[in-house]
């Protein structure tokens, strides 16, 4: 069993700043995890989609399921389906299996009547600069809940996944001399470029 609390100094390290968003990103991706009966990841054989948008409150959850999952963006086994929501869906790839695993709204409201989001976060208050009274109980409440309590964990259901190819192919842009993989290349005026370049004027 896959333990949040083992990866919750690792993932302030990551993140930068006490919030209880990723926490609770790592609760959802332990819970997911447990559900398929899988370890972090490595490699790739993971993928985690992530519900969440750009320019919303909570999307800190990211991190934590990153550093709990071994899912990440470099590796390219995260991806961020731009619902403006918190859920995850985790997908063992070989398998053909996954979980979706979302906190309780009930959850997600009560901490947004708090004094951390009314009084410092919705008035543009940095997470860094939030005393850490204020945040302290609301992370140990996330760290601690139990998870039924906490989040809405699916059964496991089939996900067939067909892997892209992985590309190796590159070449040296023609105007930056910068290297780009080949898929990304543009012809501008006969020459073989990179998207920045085919694009400027």
């Amino acid at each position: 069993m896959i333990s949040a609390k083992d990866f919750f100094d690792d993932g302030l390290k990551l993140h930068g700043h006490k919030c209880p968003a990723m926490p609770l990103g790592l609760r959802a991706g332990a819970a997911a995890m447990n559900k398929l009966g899988i370890n972090r990841t490595g490699d790739s054989e993971w993928l985690a989609l992530v519900e969440l948008g750009d320019n919303h409150c909570a999307t800190c959850f990211a991190d934590g399921i990153q550093m709990i999952t071994g899912c990440t963006f470099g590796k390219g086994n995260i991806r961020k389906l731009n619902y403006g929501k918190w859920g995850l869906t985790l997908i063992d790839k070989k398998r053909g299996k996954a979980v979706r695993v979302a906190p309780r709204a009930e959850v997600m409201m009560a901490n947004k009547q708090t004094d951390f989001f009314q009084n410092y976060r919705m008035k543009g208050v940095p997470p860094t600069k939030v005393p850490l009274e204020v945040v302290k109980p609301l992370v140990e409440k996330v760290m601690n809940a139990p998870e039924d309590q906490l989040l809405k964990v699916s059964d496991v259901f089939d996900h067939p996944y067909q892997e892209p190819p992985h590309s190796f192919n590159s070449f040296v842009c023609e105007e930056c001399g910068e290297m780009v993989v080949e898929e990304y290349g543009r012809l501008k005026d006969g020459k073989k470029v990179c998207i920045p370049c085919a694009e400027k004027k």
